[in-house]
């Protein structure tokens, strides 16, 4: 790939004198490492909006708490280790991240104009894999967001198993276990992203019939709060069971879900501790708790919609 012209190269190779600006001259201090790596001819500064994100980056989830951290540290501090670019593509003046996204956007909510960049050739395989093993190595991928860069490498570019395992430094098998995650219903994937189910729970469920009974069994997980071992030995019992008998654990946790929920919108609506009891017949008992007058005067005007009593 060859280098961006002169013409090109606005936020580029200006030399140790133009890196060393005051950060009240401009919101982009630069650290002592960075700069003696540009005068090296290792690194250049870049303005920000020349760069976006790589469009291969298996990563889709950002915490945004731990971005606003970043960059109160990068308004502190600076960037103190280089985003890695790549020329964007022909007839562009611009750049793909191939490692550094997180750094980049906590830049640019910190007021940074440029970022320090080491700037690389990369192919569109060589971008893909590069973004997906450092966000492996970082351990910054949901096992979905993993699972789906995995399947997008086999797919775009024909690899095995075995050979996406050895790109990325994984085992045969875990790279297998991971990509079997996209086989869970949206609902369970959803889970998993959210963290309300972990991979192990995920794979556990892989082992029921079909994707209704995974989505049942991942209530009933979700719900009890089961360990990945607890949820194993449900799994056991659904696929020993008869389906009859199966059904009916199956709806007697389901009613226990619906008892829940309906506790859980009282509570809600009402901002105190409920206890709701349904016998088999429809009939049951709603229990409201209070806690001094001012509880009782408060549920009694959210129910009766008068002031006082």
């Amino acid at each position: 790939m060859s280098q961006p012209s002169n013409s090109n190269r606005r936020g580029l190779g200006r030399g140790l004198g133009a890196l060393i600006v005051s950060t009240e001259e401009r919101m982009n201090p630069v650290t002592p490492e960075i700069a003696a790596q540009a005068q090296a001819g290792g690194v250049q500064m870049i303005e920000l909006g020349r760069i976006a994100a790589n469009p291969h980056q298996p990563r889709s989830h950002f915490d945004e708490a731990l971005l606003q951290e970043l960059a109160a540290s990068i308004r502190e501090h600076g960037v103190i280790q280089p985003l890695i670019v790549t020329a964007a593509g022909e007839g562009s003046d611009g750049f793909w991240i191939v490692a550094g996204e997180r750094r980049w956007r906590a830049a640019a909510l910190a007021g940074l104009n440029e970022v320090p960049a080491i700037l690389r050739e990369a192919s569109p395989q060589q971008l893909m894999e590069w973004a997906l093993v450092e966000n492996v190595q970082r351990a910054d991928l949901n096992p979905l967001e993993e699972a789906a860069a995995y399947a997008s490498l086999m797919e775009e570019f024909g690899f095995t198993q075995a050979e996406t395992a050895q790109r990325v430094g994984k085992s045969r098998p875990a790279v297998a276990n991971t990509l079997r995650l996209l086989q869970l219903p949206p609902a369970l994937q959803q889970a998993v992203i959210d963290g309300k189910i972990s991979a192990g729970h995920a794979r556990a469920l892989l082992g029921l019939h079909n994707q209704d009974e995974m989505e049942e069994a991942g209530a009933i997980v979700q719900q009890r709060g089961l360990s990945v071992r607890q949820t194993e030995e449900l799994v056991r019992k659904l696929l020993d069971k008869p389906q009859d008998e199966a059904a009916e654990i199956q709806g007697d946790e389901q009613e226990q879900a619906q008892v829940q929920h309906l506790e859980n919108r009282f509570r809600s609506a009402l901002g105190t501790r409920v206890n709701l009891a349904r016998n088999a017949d429809g009939s049951g008992r709603l229990v409201v708790h209070f806690y001094n007058d001012e509880d009782l005067q408060h549920l009694y005007q959210l129910m009766v919609g008068e002031e006082e009593w």
